[in-house]
């Protein structure tokens, strides 16, 4: 391996490259954090009493969560996974049919629905509640992720492998794929770790609120029509940004720190259109 050419060496990587699962943590906590900063307080003293107990009873701080079940509980991560992205058909502009897109409400737009409706029965038990919460903080996040809602056929940017020049280090679990200032990975995990991680924050739990603020001095709400508040809209959304805003790079592997600094923008936007929906959701499902 040692003497591996470099671009020798940043294919092969290429090829173990793990795939990844929406915003890393950073992304879901600066949409929980923004979004508590905005609930009623009404429903920020129902967010209170359902995590309370938690280690870190916030929505930022439960907004990774269903990530962390392919570790801590992967049985019910097997039974959710579906729940983090929706693939449209190639050629349908976009268009989500309920009945192809999410059979039996397996994908992001039938979850939120489905945990929606579980987190506004004050009928069910407390438990089943926090859980749905935790879901509805994740997947709000996970459907403005532009590659979560896609209709190309490489799901959702995994297939879509990349050599990315970066001085900011992987996660653990991927460090093994990172060698001389280049990471092997794919367009995916650009979109979820990179682009929001090297905004200069750092991409650890300290680095929230310091981006939050930034972010959080931006208008509010932060864009046109803001009031939709439909889990497929959202989606569409997404879908449709892929390709507006060129998101795969054109005729190269190879991306850099341009790459990440000219999408930024984009990023940070859906971060904050995911924190406004999210307050509006859990305003209409938990206050008065």
């Amino acid at each position: 391996m040692k003497t591996m050419p470099r671009l020798l060496l940043a294919t092969f990587l290429l090829l173990l490259a793990p795939a990844a699962l929406g915003w890393a943590q950073l992304g879901h906590r600066l949409v929980g954090e923004l979004a508590q900063r905005h609930l009623t307080p009404a429903a920020g003293a129902e967010v209170a009493r359902l995590l309370a107990g938690e280690k870190d009873p916030t929505l930022a701080g439960v907004a990774a969560w269903a990530d962390t079940l392919r570790d801590e509980d992967p049985p019910r991560f097997k039974a959710t996974s579906k729940w983090h992205y929706v693939n449209t058909a190639p050629g349908a502009d976009c268009r989500y049919d309920a009945a192809r897109d999410c059979p039996d409400g397996n994908c992001v737009v039938g979850a939120i629905e489905k945990q929606l409706a579980i987190l506004r029965d004050r009928r069910q038990p407390i438990k089943a509640r926090r859980d749905a919460l935790k879901f509805v903080v994740h997947f709000v996040g996970d459907v403005h992720q532009p590659l979560h809602a896609t209709n190309h056929t490489d799901a959702g940017g995994n297939g879509y492998q990349i050599s990315l020049r970066t001085d900011l280090p992987p996660e653990a679990y991927a460090r093994k794929h990172y060698a001389d200032g280049v990471m092997g990975t794919n367009l995916h995990s650009v979109w979820d770790y990179y682009i929001l991680g090297t905004a200069g924050f750092g991409a650890d739990r300290k680095a929230v609120t310091p981006y939050a603020n930034r972010l959080d001095t931006l208008p509010w709400p932060p864009m046109a029509e803001a009031g939709r508040s439909a889990p497929e809209a959202w989606a569409g959304e997404s879908c449709r940004l892929v390709d507006a805003r060129g998101l795969y790079p054109a005729g190269t592997h190879k991306l850099d720190k341009a790459y990440l600094d000219e999408y930024r923008p984009l990023a940070e936007q859906r971060v904050r259109q995911a924190a406004y929906r999210l307050a509006q959701v859990l305003d209409a499902a938990l206050g008065d």
